[in-house]
């Protein structure tokens, strides 16, 4: 018989308590062996997400959310391996670019990577617009096309933190996805698990993120890099800007086309910045800091990785994207600069258009999304576009032009430029 129960360790995190080792492992494996009910996990987690948890807790718990499933070796790969992951963000397409970056300069990137739900887009449901790209690989392949192309973007198996993909869902249903410590032990259980020798992250801070301040995003990022660091995995956390999208377009498909573009050596500033600052820091973080991905960029090294990593993948890189059947634009009633693009409102726009989801089962379109013209400090002239809702149905209009309607603001005098990129931890 178990030294103890669900009901005690609720109790213990209720009252403001420290969990012990012992309460943890038990907790964790025991949810996940189905001996702890959900509704008993989900007292739990919103008792987490009022009275917190201490670093030790937290480093405690996501051992427990590692141990709880396989950890892959990667060290059949003879490059220093190295990833990336964002917290979530509207139009946030780094990692396709990024991760052929980062091999063309002689990283192995091992991207496991999710879908999108609600206003915030998933890297594989962007990738699955590429016909013929398949996410699902077994771990010998995961490993060989590591090996042999080193980039690899997929789904996470099931046997990598099961109590993770668990917890998740339950998180999601119960009002407890903000809490920093089962945010921070989710992120770094998966990361850790796959793998990677140093890992590199990219906080979003902003409207469109999960962290709506510098403040919780700093101590999100914080107690990440510890984790990360408690490990054995070298990691390093950038705060970055979304309170506007990222580039010019939030959707699948329309995503996909702009990160080509910026492997072709063009594509909008903002997305070219973040890609580069990123990529900096992972080489460093890998102990190759005299490479140099902007000039990888410039010569088609990049492009050459990606169309390898894809075709590796199932996929065909020349084939045409999907397009969408209906584009509305939207047109200025004003002359003056574009004052801001708020960065939720577009990515609620965009998930009405059928490029999110609002549950995991949901099926997305490739083609729909929100294609942008301006961005803040553009000037604009009245009748001019600011922005295009793509839809394969003219039914999702009407939701999509209500959740947008306000998104853009014109102002008589341009905005003062903001960072980027905030702060780095680590």
């Amino acid at each position: 018989m178990s030294a103890f129960t669900a009901v005690d360790v609720i109790r213990a995190k209720r009252d403001g308590g420290v969990l012990s080792d012992g309460q943890i492992d038990w907790v964790v494996d025991a949810y996940t062996r189905g001996l702890v009910a959900d509704e008993q996990m989900s007292a739990l987690a919103m008792a987490i997400l009022l009275r917190g948890m201490s670093v030790p807790e937290i480093a405690r718990w996501t051992a427990a959310m590692i141990a709880s499933g396989e950890r892959l070796d990667l060290s059949a790969v003879d490059r220093p391996t190295v990833d990336k992951h964002s917290t979530g963000g509207v139009g946030d397409k780094i990692t396709l670019p990024l991760t052929p970056l980062v091999a063309a300069c002689g990283g192995a990137v091992p991207q496991l990577s999710g879908r999108g739900l609600g206003h915030t887009g998933g890297t594989l449901d962007k990738l699955e617009s590429i016909p013929g790209w398949r996410a699902s690989l077994s771990n010998d392949e995961f490993i060989a096309q590591l090996r042999d192309v080193g980039a690899v973007i997929c789904a996470a198996g099931a046997a990598l933190a099961p109590a993770d993909r668990k917890l998740y869902a339950l998180r999601d249903v119960t009002g407890t996805v903000e809490a920093i410590p089962l945010i921070a032990s989710s992120i770094m259980s998966k990361k850790i698990a796959e793998g990677t020798g140093a890992l590199v992250l990219d906080v979003k801070v902003g409207s469109g993120a999960f962290m709506k301040t510098v403040a919780d995003a700093r101590e999100l990022a914080r107690t990440m890099v510890a984790l990360g660091d408690a490990h054995g995995v070298r990691t390093v956390a950038l705060l970055t800007d979304m309170a506007t999208p990222l580039g010019l377009t939030v959707g699948n498909a329309v995503e996909v086309a702009e990160s080509v573009q910026v492997l072709a050596g063009g594509g909008p500033a903002d997305v070219v910045e973040l890609t580069l600052a990123l990529a900096r820091e992972m080489l460093d973080a890998a102990g190759l800091p005299d490479a140099d991905p902007a000039a990888a960029l410039r010569d088609g090294r990049a492009m050459d990785a990606w169309r390898t990593m894809i075709r590796a993948q199932g996929g065909d890189p020349d084939a045409k994207l999907p397009t969408a059947n209906e584009v509305e634009v939207v047109r200025a009633d004003t002359d003056g600069f574009v004052e801001s693009v708020d960065a939720y409102a577009i990515g609620v726009a965009a998930w009405r258009l059928g490029a999110g989801r609002a549950r995991k089962e949901d099926p997305v379109s490739a083609a729909a999304g929100v294609v942008l013209h301006k961005r803040p400090g553009d000037p604009v002239r009245v009748g001019e576009p600011l922005y295009e809702l793509r839809a394969d149905d003219t039914v999702r209009l009407p939701a999509a032009r209500a959740e947008a309607a306000l998104a853009v603001r014109v102002s008589a005098t341009a905005p003062s430029a903001s960072p980027l990129v905030i702060e780095r931890i680590g």
